[in-house]
């Protein structure tokens, strides 16, 4: 079953990296089709920018999102530009701290830089909060396959931090 999913926030958040990191998981650890896709520009670091991934059982013909269904937002600006038209049938994660409207779909509210910073102490790895988070509640990928594409993306050295934002997410996800 084909998945379109929006990853947005602001420029060094980390959302590029996500979509990334889910598109590993996904194509190497998961048995699937994966095309990310990323928009660059004055969004580098600061304004909203954007990340997208597509995951399919069956090879992906056209990369472009064009049917987004689950939605990853990571600040208000990433949801004014990127999500406040998603569809009622849509889901959508928000950083319950950075994003202050709500869409008309389904939506999860996730805390994940108030315990980025909180509880591991660097507001850095938020965005991995936001991936175990969006793991366990869409089940897209496994947490065996996520957990593998995390480690194989994050600088050296960063490892045991970014599993336990993981594993906070994974925990923060099951709870929704």
């Amino acid at each position: 079953m084909r998945h379109e999913v929006i990853f947005s926030g602001f420029g060094g958040q980390g959302v590029i990296l996500s979509a990334v990191i889910l598109g590993r998981a996904a194509a190497l650890y998961g048995n699937k089709y994966a095309v990310q896709t990323q928009v660059y520009g004055p969004e580098a670091r600061g304004g909203a920018s954007m990340s997208a991934v597509v995951i399919d059982d069956e090879p992906i013909l056209y990369p472009k999102v064009a049917s987004p269904d689950i939605y990853v937002i990571m600040s208000q600006q990433g949801f004014e530009k990127y999500g406040a038209a998603a569809p009622k049938d849509a889901l959508m994660l928000v950083d319950s701290e950075l994003v202050h409207s709500r869409p008309q779909c389904a939506c999860t509210e996730i805390p994940a830089t108030t315990e980025a910073k909180e509880t591991l102490g660097r507001v850095i790895v938020a965005n991995i909060i936001m991936l175990g988070a969006l793991v366990t509640a869409t089940g897209l990928v496994s947490e065996d396959a996520i957990k593998r594409a995390v480690l194989d993306s994050v600088p050296k050295g960063t490892e045991d931090l970014n599993l336990k934002a993981l594993h906070l997410g994974f925990e923060l996800g099951r709870n929704t």
